[in-house]
């Protein structure tokens, strides 16, 4: 297979799980970085994909868009999800309702690199926090299953984006939260995505 290309923005919280599931799946790929604060930023992503949205991956004139595709295009190639049929079909679902839901949580805290406020905890907030605590509770050690899977890269983002605003779970959710943030490979990924904000 040729080296793939990845489109990645700065600050984006899906370019930082594309490249996570990428690297779980042992692919070599090119970055390639857009600041989204330009005001032209769109027409660059169009160069790619006509979504005008980033993370794409780009596989000779194979064009992937949005995360969830390139996970499981990733997965095509290179196996990433657990191996048994009920951990990965919970594995898809439990990506799936991060990708389309905890809109509170995305809307009251924005992720960010710099220094913000602990936010005030809402009854809307509170809820998503709940529900997120009853996923991290039933991890299984350093990650959700066996070994380190998409699930891990989709919520080690969010866990860390919660630790920015003050926001820590408790019991095993929090060991979990916390692990999540040690994760070597989580590490390798944030300095990535802050090296793209002087790459954009």
């Amino acid at each position: 297979m040729s080296k793939l290309d990845l489109i990645v923005g700065t600050n984006s919280t899906w370019s930082i799980r594309a490249w996570l599931c990428l690297k779980l799946a042992n692919l070599e790929f090119n970055e390639i970085v857009i600041s989204l604060e330009k005001e032209n930023y769109q027409r660059k992503i169009e160069q790619y994909s006509n979504a005008l949205l980033v993370p794409v991956l780009v596989d000779n004139n194979i064009h992937i868009h949005d995360s969830l595709a390139i996970t499981e295009y990733a997965n095509d190639i290179t196996n990433i999800y657990p191996e048994s049929k009920s951990h990965k079909a919970l594995c898809r679902s439990l990506c799936a309702e991060l990708h389309s839901g905890f809109m509170n949580l995305r809307a009251n805290c924005p992720f960010s690199f710099e220094k913000v406020k602990p936010v005030v905890l809402t009854k809307q907030l509170n809820k998503e926090i709940v529900r997120l605590t009853h996923i991290f509770k039933n991890a299984h050690g350093d990650f959700m299953f066996e070994k380190a899977s998409p699930v891990d890269a989709f919520y080690a983002v969010l866990a860390f984006r919660l630790s920015s605003y003050g926001i820590s779970l408790e019991g095993e959710a929090g060991e979990y939260q916390t692990k999540l943030q040690q994760w070597p490979l989580f590490i390798q990924a944030i300095e990535a995505a802050k090296s793209w904000n002087t790459k954009g």
